[in-house]
């Protein structure tokens, strides 16, 4: 799929994360949409339709766990691609990651080209 019409939803609650990467995102091609946390993340799936959904694991009000468990369970949502992305690269962390339901995982810092190599993979899974 050509990087143009991809689309992503970004969820993360530290601004400086949503700048930087939507500017490394759009330098791509690639249409972002953005939530700063798992509640809006939900609340704007509803009304959009994304390729890939870009999840910060680690956020208040509502973590990417929480956030995968209910869109998981989401007879409409339950389908949407989602690449974790955190800042925990221990033992054992994408494990848990994927276990909760991710489709992949990517630490940060995010290598763009990593990221949207993984975008591309799972898109073209399909």
């Amino acid at each position: 799929m050509m990087t143009e019409q991809i689309k992503v939803l970004l969820v993360d609650d530290d601004d400086r994360n949503i700048f930087a990467l939507s500017a490394y995102l759009k330098a791509k091609k690639i249409k972002v949409e953005t939530a700063s946390d798992g509640k809006e993340c939900l609340e704007k799936l509803q009304q959009l339709t994304v390729d890939v959904v870009l999840l910060d694991m680690m956020m208040p009000v509502m973590d990417g766990f929480e956030t995968l468990g209910i869109l998981r369970k989401d007879e409409q949502l339950k389908n949407n691609k989602v690449i974790a992305l955190t800042a925990l690269a221990m033992k054992g962390d994408m494990e848990r990651c994927m276990e909760a339901g991710a489709d992949d995982y990517c630490t940060k810092p995010v290598d763009i080209d990593v990221l949207v190599n993984k975008i591309n993979a799972l898109i073209t899974k399909e």
